[in-house]
C-alpha cells in the first residue's frame, strides 16, 4: 500500500487530461461581458462564494462517496478485464478459427462453380471488338 501511495502525483491528479472538459473554475463558468458588469464587490464576493461552496461541497461529496465509488469502479473494471481476458478474446479466437474453415469451404465452392463459368464467358466475349463509326 505504501508503494502505491508513493506512485501517485498528489499535485497533478489528472495527468492524462481525462476530465479536461470539466472546467469548474469561476472564470470558466461565469463571465460578464463588456457593458454588463455588476459592482466590483458583488463580483469578488460571488467568486469567493462560488469557490468556497464548490470546494466545501466537493470535499463533502468525495469524503462521503469517493472511496465507495472508487471501489465500485475498481470492481467494474476488474469484471470488464475478466470478461475480456477469459470470455471475449477466446471466443473471438474460436470464431476466427471456424470462419477460417468456412472461408476455405466457400472459396473452394466459388472456385469450382463460378470460375469455369467466368472463364468461359471471358473466352466467348474476348473476340468482341468495338469499332468507332
Amino acid at each position: 500500500m505504501d508503494d502505491f501511495g508513493k506512485e501517485l502525483d498528489m499535485e497533478r491528479r489528472d495527468p492524462n487530461d481525462l476530465n479536461k472538459h470539466v472546467q469548474t473554475a469561476f472564470e470558466d463558468v461565469l463571465g460578464e461581458p463588456d457593458g454588463s458588469h455588476s459592482p466590483d464587490c458583488v463580483w469578488r464576493v460571488s467568486a469567493m462564494c462560488f469557490k468556497g461552496g464548490k470546494a466545501c461541497c466537493y470535499t463533502l461529496l468525495t469524503g462521503l462517496c469517493g472511496i465507495f465509488i472508487a471501489l465500485w469502479w475498481g470492481c467494474e473494471f476488474a469484471c470488464i478485464s475478466f470478461e475480456q481476458i477469459w470470455c471475449t478474446t477466446p471466443s473471438l479466437r474460436v470464431f476466427g478459427i471456424y470462419l477460417g474453415c468456412l472461408q476455405k469451404f466457400f472459396g473452394t465452392c466459388v472456385s469450382c462453380s463460378l470460375a469455369p463459368i467466368c472463364e468461359t464467358a471471358g473466352l466467348c466475349l474476348s473476340n468482341i471488338t468495338v469499332k468507332k463509326a
